[in-house]
């Protein structure tokens, strides 16, 4: 670890990273007697760990999604099905208006693919719960990596990995479009005497004709406090990271060690840069699971327990839909690096930032996922994550947990007083929207001026348009950014 600083530390954020299935990351747990994870249908569990996040001062929970079956591993979805890998899964962003009803600050934020739903259509749900939410709401931008989703969704396969990424754009710039430029901001005028809810001169079609999309407009929803979710990305291929840099606000890394984050984290801001942002308009989260108790003798015993349970066949089954390739057809001790996929490149690319010889094998891939843990007591967990933070360069951590509530319970009564002694986690919460909190008040509760939707703003404070992309002078012109 680097030296501490006498100047106040950067703050580490704190997402809780779970999905509504029975089985997330750590499989085979779901069948312990300690966690509620077969209660996934029920809305009580969920309630109450909103509560319990909020009490913790997490920053957010953060839904994982799928929308299609794993079944790479041995040609087939049968291990996925036995082990409930993220199947069944039901909708997360239906869980947000309960979470929200028992909670004031908690950021909630939900995954959903470009490939799911139109974007006309995803745009009115987002405002739709950016509304009832009172602006806690983000989305985590994905473009799919599993066949079985796209052969559902009427796409015939797997778009190639850049495409996905190219249509991810113009879904994105639609969006804006709808979000930012459709109402001004003063187009509600609620006079009731004149009978007048809107200024129909203030509400605008968008004209979107692009490659993957027409959208005409208007956007359906007013606008609301946020108007655009803050915006959470998963890629960290190399095209991956190129849409982070131009779109996101937060975007989450799987790192295999402290150097890896380091290097990804260096890269994403090189990227920022060069898009005409800055470094600190993308907060970088590290996916990490930790197993805490009062001494490190029975924070060991812990580890066992989720090691005994463990299921290697749900393991190799979530693993192999990651990847696009079927583990149990592939030489253990072939290295990762040879190997070529549709499905998530970012896999591969953490894998070698963070080994030097670039010599990772597919075994020590497995088992790196299956064990990529911080364990032991609430002061040694505080000082594996200082150093994540510092050497790393993270902003925050997405919180995998072995047990449900348990795992987040154990780190909100252990780890995060620690944190909040050492000053490096938020004691509470800032008021605001959720982009506001996430980022300590640098930013207003709308996108900041230099990221690309702000050119589609209309109407008194508009920022001048910025050309960007290979449609910009019709989107600029469709936008009515002349006004």
């Amino acid at each position: 670890m680097t030296d501490r600083q006498t100047d106040p530390p950067r703050r580490l954020r704190l997402n809780a990273f779970t999905m509504n299935v029975v089985s997330h990351i750590v499989q085979g747990q779901w069948t312990r007697p300690d966690t509620r994870q077969r209660d996934y249908t029920s809305l009580q569990p969920w309630v109450e760990l909103a509560g319990l996040l909020e009490r913790g001062r997490f920053d957010a929970v953060f839904f994982a999604d799928v929308v299609g079956a794993y079944d790479v591993f041995e040609g087939s979805r049968d291990a996925a099905v036995r082990n409930a890998v993220q199947f069944p899964v039901n909708d997360p962003s239906a869980l947000i208006p309960a979470m929200a009803l028992v909670t004031e600050h908690l950021g909630l934020a939900f995954t959903l693919s470009i490939l799911q739903e139109h974007p006309f259509s995803f745009a009115r749900r987002a405002t739709t719960l950016d509304h009832l939410t009172d602006g806690r709401v983000g989305w985590n931008v994905v473009t799919s990596y599993l066949e079985n989703a796209a052969r559902n969704l009427g796409y015939g396969g797997l778009p190639l990995h850049d495409t996905r990424y190219d249509r991810g754009d113009e879904y994105l710039d639609v969006l804006y479009k709808l979000w930012e430029g459709s109402w001004e901001d003063d187009a509600v005028v609620d006079d009731r005497e004149r009978g007048m809810y809107a200024d129909p001169a203030k509400v605008h079609e968008i004209g979107h004709r692009g490659r993957y999309y027409d959208v005409v407009g208007p956007h359906l929803s007013e606008p609301s406090r946020q108007r655009t979710p803050v915006l959470f990305q998963a890629g960290s291929s190399e095209r991956g990271r190129e849409f982070a840099a131009r779109h996101a606000e937060a975007t989450f890394i799987a790192a295999r060690n402290v150097r890896g984050a380091r290097a990804n984290v260096d890269d994403l801001h090189e990227r920022l840069l060069r898009n005409g942002r800055r470094p600190e308009d993308l907060l970088v989260f590290q996916g990490l699971t930790v197993i805490t108790a009062a001494t490190e003798e029975e924070a060991l015993r812990k580890e066992r327990e989720v090691q005994e349970q463990l299921s290697d066949e749900g393991t190799f089954a979530v693993v192999s839909g990651w990847l696009g390739a079927d583990l149990g057809a592939v030489d253990p001790d072939a290295p990762v690096g040879d190997l070529r996929t549709n499905a998530q490149e970012g896999i591969i690319k953490a894998l070698v930032e963070s080994a030097p010889d670039h010599t990772w094998r597919f075994k020590d891939l497995v088992k790196s996922i299956a064990n990529q843990r911080i364990v032991g007591t609430a002061e040694r967990v505080a000082d594996e994550l200082q150093e994540w933070h510092e050497d790393g360069g993270i902003d925050g951590v997405n919180l995998t947990y072995t047990t449900t509530p348990g795992s987040f319970r154990d780190f909100i009564d252990g780890v995060v007083p620690v944190l909040q002694e050492r000053g490096i986690v938020q004691r509470e919460y800032r008021e605001g929207t959720f982009r506001e909190k996430l980022f300590d008040g640098r930013v207003g509760p709308r996108l900041p001026d230099r990221h690309p939707a702000a050119q589609y703003r209309r109407g008194v404070g508009a920022t001048v348009p910025v050309r960007r992309g290979p449609q910009a002078d019709r989107e600029v012109q469709a936008a009515g950014a002349a006004d």
